[in-house]
């Protein structure tokens, strides 16, 4: 069963290039493991999700530019991740605060074209359905 995931997970993005970690504020009034859980709802760049080291997506402008401006050589740019929509698909049958808790097995895309992961829940005891 998957783990409820938690401040502090460690995330991977396959179009960055170092790991990040989500920071879940303690809105959801939840805790699990001793740390705020969270919820689908908790993508907002910048705020949720941190960035990824240097990005090495030709999506994303900024890389884009500075390959073309290096004769075509990929040329990583700093990451700002740029996610608008939730973690799909959240647990089926577990709310936090009215939206499907975040489990491990979600995925949250980048506009950049990067799928993000969850690599570490932040914690180790509860799982949720």
């Amino acid at each position: 069963m998957p783990l409820q995931v938690v401040n502090t997970a460690q995330l991977k993005c396959s179009m960055g290039m170092a790991p990040s970690m989500l920071v879940v504020l303690p809105v959801h009034m939840t805790m699990s493991g001793n740390q705020p859980a969270a919820n689908i709802m908790d993508h907002q760049p910048m705020v949720n999700v941190l960035p990824f080291g240097m990005c090495k997506s030709l999506a994303n402008p900024t890389v884009a530019a500075a390959t073309a401006a290096a004769m075509g050589t990929l040329t990583p740019m700093p990451c700002i991740p740029n996610t608008p929509a939730p973690w799909v698909p959240g647990s089926a049958t577990v709310l936090l605060d009215n939206a499907p808790a975040l489990n491990n097995d979600c995925k949250l895309m980048c506009m950049w074209a990067g799928v993000i992961e969850i690599t570490s829940a932040g914690q180790t005891t509860h799982v949720i359905p």
